[in-house]
C-alpha cells in the first residue's frame, strides 16, 4: 500500500476510445495513473455566491415579454395592477377614480366591481341587476351583513356604499349581501299595519280631532315623518345576561325610557341614544347568541364603533309587528324627506325601464315583424296595441306548457313520459328545504303580504308545501297530488279546484284568492352573482 501526504489530483493519460479497422467493438486504451500535485484556488473565484441579475437583464426580459400580446387578468382582486406580474387589461387606469368592491350573493358566492367613490346603494344594485342578467328591477337591497354578531340592515337607497365600508372593522367579518326586499318602501303603502294604533305616543297632536290613522297616513305621505312610538321592550342590561321589560319612547330628539312604570314626567325620563350617530339592525338567531326571550330582537349600533358586542343596545319586542314598528320609526326619525324622495324614485324605476325599452332601437330582423292574430275567420289582423301584443305573445309562449301538461296527465302513459320538472325551473320553488329555513328566506326577503314560495314536503311523500306571508306572519299550505279519471292533478282544497301542475296552481293564486288569504303577488327568489 502506498500512503500519499498532501493534496493530490488522479489524472489518466491516454483513456480515449480506439477503433480497430476490423469493425470489432471499441476498446479502451492502456491509461497510467499519475499524481500530482493539486492548483491552489484561484483568489479570483468565489464559490458559493449567488449571480446578481444586472439590470440591463432585466430590460432585455421586459422587452422580449412586450411583444406578447396581454391577457386580461380574470381574477383581478388577487394581485394589484401596480405589481402584478401578468397583464392587467381589465383594469382601470391607475388614474380613474374606481374602487374595488366585492359583493356577496345568496349562494355564499360574490362578485368584485369597480365603483365610483360616490356609488349610492341604488346604483350599485342597478350594476349588479345588470351584470347578474335579473328578470326584473324591483325591490333590490345591499345588505349589511355582520355574521359573527347576527347584525343585518338594509342599506337606503341614497347612501354611499363607501362610506358605509369605511366604517367596519379591519378585522372584522361584516360583508355585503345583494338580495330582494319588498318591505323597503312598504309602511308608506300600508302604514296602518306598520304602525298599530297602540303604539302611537300619546302625545301625538290629538286636539284636531285627528285618528291615529290619520295622523300616520298624513305624517307619512306629506312630510315622509313618523309620529312618537313608545312600547314595553326587554333590554339587554350592560355586561350582563339578563333581559329586564322597560318602556321606551322614540321622539324626534332620541330614544328614551321611564324609569318608573310608563311614567313620561321629564323626572322619570332617561335619555339613550342620538338617533343621527347610530344605526338600527335586525338580529338573527338572538335566542343562541344573546339568550333573549323572543326572536323578535333589534339593536341600536354606533356608526363608527368596532364590532364588539358590548356596543350594542339589543332591544327585544313581543311580536315582529311591535319590531317592525321600531325598525321602521328609527329609519323615519333618521332619514325623514330622504325616505319619501327615494320611496318616489323606486315606483319611477320600474316605467323608466318600460320607457327605454320601447325607445331603444331593435335588431333590423326583429323590427321587421309583427304581431298577428289569426283567431279570426276572416283571416289574420294586425295588433296594433303593445299591450295586447305583449299578452299574446306571452300565451304563446306558455301555450307548449299547457298543452304538454294535459298530454302527459292522460292515461295510458307510462311514469317515466311523465314531466317532473316543470316547477323546478321557476324561481318560486325552493326544492327540500324545511319549514323554518321557508320562513327564515320570507323574513329576510320582507314580510309583505303575498310573498311565497313552493318546497317539497318533509312529512308527506309526494306533496309540496305553499309558503304564504300575510299580515306579517307566514302561513303554510299543503298541496296533495290526486287522480280524477285516470289523470293526476294537484288540489289545496280536497279536490273542489284541480290544477294540473304546480305552475297552473300559482299562475291561478296570482288572479284569485281561493282558499288562501291574499292572491301570489311576490315570489321568493335567490339570485346567483
Amino acid at each position: 500500500m502506498m500512503e500519499v501526504a498532501g493534496r493530490w489530483t488522479e489524472v489518466f493519460e491516454g483513456s480515449e476510445r480506439q477503433e480497430t479497422s476490423g469493425g470489432e467493438e471499441p476498446l479502451l486504451g492502456s491509461s497510467t495513473l499519475k499524481l500530482v500535485p493539486r492548483a491552489a484556488d484561484s483568489p479570483s473565484i468565489r464559490r458559493s455566491q449567488p449571480i446578481l441579475i444586472t439590470a440591463n437583464r432585466t430590460k432585455g426580459v421586459e422587452a422580449k415579454s412586450s411583444s406578447v400580446p396581454s391577457i386580461p387578468n380574470p381574477f383581478p382582486e388577487l394581485c394589484s395592477p401596480s405589481q402584478s406580474p401578468v397583464l392587467i387589461g381589465s383594469l382601470p387606469p391607475p388614474s380613474s377614480d374606481k374602487h374595488l368592491m366585492k359583493v356577496y350573493g345568496e349562494d355564499s358566492h360574490s362578485r368584485s366591481m369597480w365603483v365610483s367613490a360616490g356609488a349610492t346603494a341604488r346604483e350599485v344594485c342597478h350594476m349588479l341587476v345588470q351584470t347578474a342578467h335579473c328578470s326584473d328591477q324591483e325591490n333590490w337591497a345591499l345588505i349589511e351583513l355582520h355574521p359573527t354578531l347576527g347584525l343585518e340592515r338594509c342599506l337606503e337607497d341614497h347612501e354611499v356604499v363607501l362610506e358605509v365600508q369605511a366604517t367596519w372593522s379591519v378585522k372584522g367579518d361584516t360583508k355585503l349581501l345583494f338580495r330582494k326586499n319588498y318591505a323597503k318602501y312598504e309602511f308608506f303603502r300600508k302604514p296602518v299595519l306598520f304602525f298599530p294604533e297602540c303604539m302611537i305616543s300619546d302625545s301625538a297632536d290629538v286636539s284636531k280631532g285627528m285618528t291615529s290613522s290619520e295622523l300616520i297616513q298624513q305624517n307619512l305621505l306629506r312630510s315622509g315623518t313618523c309620529p312618537e312610538i313608545q312600547s314595553f321592550l326587554h333590554v339587554r342590561e350592560p355586561n350582563r345576561k339578563a333581559w329586564k321589560r322597560v318602556y321606551f319612547f322614540l321622539r324626534r330628539s332620541g330614544l328614551y325610557c321611564s324609569t318608573k312604570g310608563s311614567s313620561k314626567e321629564p323626572r322619570h325620563l332617561q335619555y339613550v341614544a342620538d338617533l343621527d350617530e347610530l344605526n338600527v339592525y335586525t338580529v338573527a338567531n338572538s335566542r343562541k347568541l344573546y339568550g333573549a326571550p323572543a326572536d323578535f330582537t333589534f339593536c341600536i349600533k354606533p356608526c363608527r364603533s368596532h364590532d364588539r358586542a358590548h356596543d350594542l343596545k339589543l332591544l327585544c319586542a313581543e311580536n315582529e309587528q311591535t319590531r317592525t314598528c321600531w325598525t321602521s320609526a328609527f329609519r323615519l326619525f333618521k332619514y325623514g324627506k330622504q325616505l319619501q324622495c327615494n320611496y318616489q324614485l323606486s315606483k319611477l324605476a320600474p316605467q323608466c325601464l318600460e320607457a327605454t325599452k320601447h325607445t331603444d332601437g331593435k335588431p333590423e330582423s326583429e323590427a321587421s315583424l309583427v304581431a298577428m292574430d289569426f283567431s279570426g275567420k276572416s283571416g289574420g289582423r294586425v295588433i296594433q296595441n303593445p299591450w295586447e301584443a305583449q299578452s299574446a305573445e306571452k300565451e304563446e309562449g306558455l301555450a307548449w306548457r299547457r298543452r304538454e301538461a294535459l298530454r302527459c296527465s292522460l292515461p295510458n302513459l307510462s311514469s317515466g313520459a311523465r314531466p317532473s320538472s316543470i316547477h323546478k325551473s321557476q324561481l318560486w320553488f325552493h326544492g327540500g328545504v324545511s319549514r323554518k329555513q321557508a320562513q327564515r328566506l320570507i323574513e329576510e326577503q320582507g314580510l309583505v303580504d303575498g310573498m311565497f314560495l313552493i318546497r317539497e314536503s318533509q312529512q308527506h311523500a309526494q306533496c309540496f308545501v305553499l309558503s304564504l306571508c300575510y299580515k306579517l306572519k307566514t302561513k303554510h299550505y299543503l298541496v296533495i297530488p290526486c287522480e280524477e279519471g285516470g289523470r293526476k292533478y294537484f288540489t289545496m282544497d280536497d279536490g273542489l279546484t284541480l290544477f294540473i301542475d304546480l305552475l297552473q296552481l300559482v299562475e291561478f293564486h296570482q288572479i284569485n284568492k281561493g282558499i288562501l288569504p291574499v292572491c301570489l303577488k311576490h315570489p321568493c327568489i335567490c339570485v346567483a352573482l
